[in-house]
């Protein structure tokens, strides 16, 4: 028993990664200029967050009257290793958290209402503590569990509300995502790019019910991680050169998923011809040769980069999985997908009935990809 809770305690302390400000203002930035009143009179759950700690908590907290919310709901989880620790936002003099509750444990934050609590004419942190401290218009407790996302106390909190910011744990985020789809929410959240392939998220995204967010996906993002986490250290010096020092870590594979409409999945990517593709190429695999390659077991060819995707070509193609940042409903249809960590044959090719397959190959190895066709060539 002991040495399961271990396991277990390593996992999710390996299992947390906190978001910084700036790329969670970037991200949600991006959906208000294509739609300012996305947020407008919407109850926003962040419900995999220490409200001391969050940076969630922090940028709706800070921009709640901008956005127009009409409540903001944030809940913690007990037990949590960065909890009261590293991220305290909370940091000014003279502030103290309720007596008698432990340091780490399960809390919910409700605000109603946020203006000036201090009149000194500027509107911050410090602010948002008072109205809490003095509960004023807001409502601060303890959770009677352990706020973990599938309780019932948090699944009642879901119900109540319209959209769902978080970094949710990687591990858990089958279940994270098939809960928002049971419960009809909208939703925008960070996941592992390989994601894309779980049979709970692929269909999704065929069925345009999901996809990928408007910044960062595939790229560095920076995340802070509880100390005594083990971090690779090229990933620790990656993430000192984007300027963070300390217990940061670098996850090039990231990605935003939503369900929440922007204006860059509407941009058509700029493709050239097959033929000018194989005579102008900037990847040499593709310049020079008098053709693309094709699959032996499936009518398609391998396009290995998303940019040297042919403007003409009417068929299947296979394209790394990084092309849904790229992807626009307009000019491609999803057609399918190839291995996953679910292991269903048939044909290669996922299906609602067949789950997704690793068996699609060339002649040299085993690819991870999803196949398209320009919806502007079928008419």
């Amino acid at each position: 028993m002991g040495n399961r809770n271990l396991t277990r305690a390593k996992r999710a302390k390996n299992d947390e990664f906190y978001t910084q400000y700036d790329d969670i203002q970037k991200e949600i930035e991006a959906y208000l200029e294509f739609n300012p009143d996305v947020f407008r009179g919407k109850v926003v759950y962040c419900n995999c967050d220490d409200p001391f700690e969050s940076n969630f908590f922090r940028y709706f907290a800070l921009n709640f009257n901008r956005l127009g919310l009409k409540q903001l709901i944030t809940t913690s989880f007990d037990p949590s290793y960065i909890a009261n620790t590293q991220l305290e936002l909370f940091d000014f003099d003279n502030f103290e958290k309720p007596k008698g509750r432990p340091k780490a444990s399960a809390n919910i934050f409700i605000i109603n209402q946020i203006y000036d609590m201090d009149e000194d004419g500027e509107f911050n942190l410090k602010d948002i503590a008072m109205q809490l401290k003095a509960n004023k218009q807001n409502e601060w407790m303890p959770l009677k569990g352990n706020g973990d996302f599938r309780s019932d106390e948090c699944i009642a909190l879901l119900k109540q509300a319209d959209v769902v910011v978080t970094n949710p744990p990687f591990s858990l985020f089958r279940e994270y995502v098939k809960q928002h789809f049971d419960y009809n929410k909208q939703f925008l959240i960070i996941g592992n790019m390989n994601a894309i392939t779980y049979k709970e998220v692929f269909p999704k995204i065929q069925e345009n019910k999901m996809w990928l967010g408007a910044t960062g996906n595939g790229s560095d993002m920076v995340f802070a991680v509880p100390n005594g986490t083990e971090i690779a250290d090229s990933d620790r010096k990656k993430a000192a050169r984007l300027g963070y020092e300390g217990n940061y870590t670098r996850l090039g594979n990231s990605c935003w998923f939503t369900n929440l409409d922007h204006g860059r999945r509407h941009q058509p990517l700029p493709l050239m011809t097959m033929a000018e593709n194989l005579k102008y190429s900037r990847h040499k695999e593709i310049r020079g040769k008098e053709a693309y390659d094709k699959y032996d077991n499936y009518d398609a060819i391998e396009i290995p980069f998303t940019d040297a995707i042919p403007s003409d070509y009417d068929g299947v193609m296979g394209v790394p999985i990084s092309f849904l940042d790229k992807y626009c409903p307009e000019q491609f249809e999803i057609v399918g997908a190839t291995e996953s960590e679910d292991r269903g044959f048939s044909n290669g090719l996922w299906n609602e009935s067949s789950g997704v397959s690793q068996a699609l190959v060339n002649s040299r190895r085993v690819y991870k990809r999803l196949f398209i066709r320009h919806v502007s060539i079928l008419g």
